[in-house]
């Protein structure tokens, strides 16, 4: 929640209370856990595992924010991935 806060108040900083919501929001494409066999396993890299972790979803996330719309979601999916994929480390 931190980090969203902070690329929130620093990108958007008249809008920033909406763009970290949005950015929180974003962390709903952890709901592919759920599909997952079992759901947490503290080994798993859950980046090219779970289907909204995936590559090519990854690949679409970072489309995302070269548009005015979607902008603010996207870095939150990217804040989201990138915090993720730290984990594989």
């Amino acid at each position: 929640m931190l980090v969203p806060a902070l690329a929130a108040r620093v990108g958007w900083r008249k809008r920033w209370l909406r763009a970290w919501g949005v950015m929180v929001l974003a962390n709903l494409v952890d709901l592919d856990h759920l599909l997952a066999d079992p759901i947490f396993d503290p080994q798993r890299c859950s980046i090219g595992f779970h289907p909204l972790h995936s590559y090519l979803a990854v690949a679409v996330y970072a489309v995302l924010p070269f548009f005015q719309k979607t902008r603010v979601l996207g870095v939150g999916l990217l804040i989201h991935m990138g915090l993720d994929g730290i984990d594989c480390l």
